[in-house]
């Protein structure tokens, strides 16, 4: 089983219910030629997060899906010093082969199971040569015995592999996954991702691991990616920093996208003016239904900003003219395309003002049954929307997304003793074949 084919696979429970995908496979080196044993996959399970099954409890592998029997250990995975992860830290690595005598690039690793031994164990490398005049660029299957120099640091590793194996992510997902990568793998994807993409992911991130990541950017780039975040997120961002930090990132962003941060810097953080994003969709009074519904196909729109129309006159960047009503997608896919969309003006939808705290913008939220609010001056007008997503960012807890209890109430594993604990009965029974100890990582 080649472990690129692996990963993304869905984990199913004994009963069919899927409990989660596979991200990464964990391998312990081996001395004496022996191939690598493989301990067990990095499942990720609701909500993204990435727990380790001992490969134990895994029944049955196929190309799309692997079953699991037993319960799971919901602590969030951590490497220990002797192992390593496959898709991680193997895929791109450099190494020989032919004694040393040809350089290859690993693209891939496939692991089996003996009979004689009933462990999976690494058994096959796929790579590319990358030397010798009539086999550079070659792709070759060699036995793990024949190939060197895996285990060795490798301060060129590309990413290339390891960023396709990404590269279908959502941002959520994305942003775990390089939550699970050593620090330099981690460096070495970031160098591989464009701005926008790195920019989606930076917000799915927990703020401090996005001031960390932050600084392993070069300035320029840092405020690029600024620059491709949505304004509240990157205004999040930046109120982390000190503030000589801030104004350098704010200096080397364009003029346009800097106005919009230091706007929303002006207001307290937990008040709709510091929640809000200043880019909802806007149009003027004439516009016509067609072209709103245009608007709101923008598939780079989140689903909560795509629900509304915000309707004002002249200008049509926030701050705009004066804000004139809120027109529901749903009300646009009732109308004739060539109306006007100030004939299907929510006027009913009373605004809210930059000052409303957290407090009351969720009040507002729950009487209404809204998933977006415009916020607006005391002129009238338009500066913004507040959306759902923003609000619940506000309203959980830093560490809601490494909280067990954050866990969809359908799939209900038994939560695990701290690391390395060997606590009767935290984790349930341990499933026949499992090594010592692993049942309660």
């Amino acid at each position: 089983m080649f472990i690129s084919h692996l990963v993304g696979c869905k984990a199913f429970d004994p009963s069919g219910d899927q409990v989660g995908r596979v991200r990464d496979v964990v391998v312990q080196v081996r001395h004496g030629g022996r191939a690598p044993r493989v301990l067990g996959l990095v499942v990720e399970v609701p909500p993204r997060r990435r727990v380790f099954l001992p490969m134990g409890r895994v029944t049955g592998v196929a190309v799309n899906e692997v079953v699991i029997t037993g319960v799971m250990n919901v602590r969030r995975f951590a490497q220990r010093p002797d192992e390593t992860l496959v898709v991680a830290e193997l895929l791109d690595h450099a190494a020989t082969i032919a004694g040393g005598t040809q350089a290859v690039t690993v693209l891939d690793v496939a692991m089996d199971r003996p009979a004689n031994t009933g462990d999976w164990v690494v058994s096959t490398v796929f790579v590319r040569r990358t030397t010798g005049r009539l086999s550079r660029g070659e792709r070759v299957l060699v036995d793990w015995q024949d190939v060197d120099g895996l285990i060795l640091p490798d301060p060129d590793q590309g990413a290339a592999v390891l960023l396709a194996t990404l590269r279908d992510l959502r941002p959520a997902d994305l942003a775990e996954g390089l939550r699970g990568l050593p620090d330099h793998r981690r460096v070495q994807v970031i160098r591989g991702l464009d701005d926008s993409r790195l920019a989606d992911a930076l917000e799915e991130l927990p703020e401090q691991e996005r001031i960390t990541l932050l600084a392993t950017l070069e300035p320029d780039r840092a405020a690029d990616v600024l620059e491709q975040m949505d304004p509240d997120d990157a205004t999040d961002l930046l109120q982390e920093l000190p503030e000589q930090e801030r104004a350098r990132y704010l200096d080397l962003m364009e003029p346009e996208e800097a106005d919009d941060v230091r706007q929303l810097l002006g207001y307290g953080s937990y008040t709709a003016g510091g929640m809000m994003t200043t880019v909802p969709v806007i149009l003027p009074a004439d516009a016509t239904i067609a072209e709103a519904l245009t608007r709101v196909r923008n598939p780079d729109l989140s689903a909560a900003l795509a629900s509304q129309v915000y309707v004002v006159r002249a200008p049509l960047e926030t701050p705009t003219g004066a804000y004139l009503g809120t027109v529901h997608t749903q009300r646009l896919l009732r109308e004739r395309p060539a109306s006007p969309v100030s004939t299907a003006v929510d006027a009913d939808l009373a605004p809210i003002g930059p000052e409303t705290t957290l407090a009351e913008v969720t009040r507002y939220f729950a009487t209404y049954d809204l998933v977006a609010v415009p916020v607006v001056d005391s002129a009238r007008h338009l500066l913004g929307a507040v959306t759902v997503d923003d609000v619940l960012d506000h309203l959980l807890p830093e560490d809601w997304r490494d909280s067990p209890e954050g866990l969809d109430p359908g799939f209900a594993p038994h939560a695990g003793p701290p690391h390395g604990s060997d606590a009767p009965g935290s984790v349930g029974p341990t499933a026949s074949g499992d090594a010592p100890g692993m049942g309660s990582r």
